[in-house]
């Protein structure tokens, strides 16, 4: 029997399957890590303790638990979040820590600079993108004008994936889909690194190859072997964003799919049939040459679940603190008696993205209790991403078919939120096990073992969340005022942030 292992490295935790010839998951595992936040608007992950360490102990465990010899396993692919800025030094090794996702705003200022010297419309036409949090570009920038002496020792500027597969295989590589987050590094009419629009940032040459999701970009090496327990000479592929391998593990293929993914944030891809031009909106192209893909996200979702956690709930044992939390929740009615949360907590990214907006929680009384908030917090990330929802409506682009996936969809309260305040069906396959899944579909069609489509008979429907309708109006009221809280706060936001 043919197997194939995929390994996704998240926010706080890295998951791996190996999986066989027909999708039946031999073995899983997992292992949690720290999001660093040295200080507020700035996160960031160790780049050897958190991706490559995390990545051969599950490597390890995945072979040893299974009893798979590693030369039976046929393809390797590995994603992880994205897109991240990590510069490496001519020995190979990271320079220092790596800048994470939109999560991480400190470039606010590059960010400026730059959209007024290129320009909005020129950004949006050439890139596919405004830039915000999420762009790549300005975090370069950031780090050559304030970290000079370690710019200078740059040998290639990587993502989270494209270190990974560095070091499997010594290949300096990123796929598409996650380099079309490079603005405006990347022109998505070209489908190609240029320095036409900046010249300012980095040398084309100290970025990575370019390559599609599923090519093989090599193979692994014999350190990389002795590390990880894999077969030398094993196919590796580019890899991609975890949202990209995510997406296709629930079987995004067609245009008019849309990916729900529920995790540390949350992060929504759509398959277009053409380019869809909107700066509220990400664009690149997909895995899969010919296809075009129009994201958005959240910048705190789930985080604001461990937050929250953390600093309410310390006196609950730590194994069922989520449990708990989840009891009192669904305790609370719809509506949370009537509490409304932004949950700007790290700034926003679709569709206002801005990063000097905080989060809020309004409408206290002395009747309120901390299962109460806890629900709000959920509401307030389903309203978030019913604004979303919105603005691909207004984009011309509503989705056909909304595929839910993470941990998230085991959240009754969350996932039930999402449906009431949208008015919208979410669609959740058998296999909800995320981008580790859809990593170890992507190492069998790299080596022609399966078709895309196959993923829907890999991983069927399991079930679908419908909206209540019992519970229409007490959202439409809760709606209403989530929209109105941000543009009537939206200045005292910059006063009190100190922008």
């Amino acid at each position: 029997m043919r197997h194939y292992l995929g390994i996704d490295i998240g926010t706080f935790e890295s998951k791996g399957v190996l999986v066989d010839g027909k999708g039946r998951i031999v073995a899983g595992a997992s292992k949690p890590h720290k999001l660093i936040v040295p200080q507020p608007g700035w996160a960031e992950h160790r780049p050897r303790e958190d991706w490559w360490d995390d990545f051969t102990f599950i490597s390890n465990k995945l072979i040893a638990e299974s009893g798979v010899a590693p030369t039976g396993i046929k393809a390797v692919a590995t994603s992880a979040i994205g897109p991240c800025m990590l510069p490496i030094g001519h020995n190979d090794e990271p320079l220092m820590n790596a800048i994470l996702y939109g999560v991480d705003a400190r470039a606010y200022r590059e960010i400026a600079d730059l959209t007024a010297a290129i320009g909005e419309d020129v950004l949006l036409d050439r890139c596919g993108n405004a830039l915000t949090s999420q762009s790549v570009g300005p975090k370069i920038l950031w780090l050559r004008r304030n970290r000079p002496d370690l710019f200078a020792q740059t040998k290639k500027i990587l993502t989270s994936t494209s270190y990974l597969v560095h070091k499997l295989t010594g290949a300096y590589v990123i796929d598409h889909y996650s380099a079309a987050n490079s603005s405006p590094l990347y022109l998505v009419d070209r489908q190609d690194w240029s320095t036409e629009l900046s010249s300012e940032i980095i040398e084309i040459e100290r970025l990575p190859a370019l390559a599609w999701t599923s090519d093989i970009a090599g193979h692994v090496t014999k350190a990389a072997a002795e590390e990880t327990g894999l077969a030398e000479g094993t196919p590796v592929t580019a890899g991609t964003i975890d949202a990209g391998a995510e997406a296709l593990s629930v079987g995004v293929l067609d245009a008019g799919d849309m990916l729900l993914m529920y995790g540390s944030t949350i992060f929504i891809i759509q398959i277009t049939a053409e380019r869809v031009r909107d700066a509220r909106l990400w664009y690149a192209p997909w895995l899969f040459p010919g296809q075009h893909a129009s994201m958005s996200g959240l910048s705190t979702s789930g985080t604001l679940s461990h937050w929250f956690r953390e600093q309410f709930a310390r006196e609950l044992d730590p194994a069922t603190a989520v449990v708990t939390l989840a009891e009192e929740a669904a305790a609370s009615p719809p509506g949370a008696k009537g509490l409304v949360l932004l949950p700007y907590f790290s700034g926003e990214r679709t569709p206002i993205h801005d990063p000097h907006a905080k989060g809020m929680v309004f409408g206290f009384d002395l009747t309120h209790t901390r299962g109460d908030i806890y629900r709000a917090l959920f509401e307030g990330i389903a309203c978030g991403t019913n604004h979303v929802f919105e603005t691909y409506a207004d984009a011309g682009a509503d989705p056909r078919a909304i595929l839910a996936a993470g941990g998230g969809t085991k959240n009754k309260v969350w996932a039930q939120a999402t449906s009431d305040v949208s008015g919208r069906t979410q669609i959740v396959r058998e296999k909800t096990v995320g981008a580790s899944y859809g990593d170890a579909f992507l190492a069998a069609l790299a080596v022609g073992d399966v078709r895309r489509d196959d993923i829907r008979t890999w991983n069927p429907v399991a079930y679908e969340i419908a909206a209540d309708p019992e519970n229409a109006e007490v959202y439409r009221r809760q709606y209403g005022v989530f929209k109105e809280l941000y543009p009537r706060t939206k200045d005292l936001m910059r006063t009190v942030g100190g922008a």
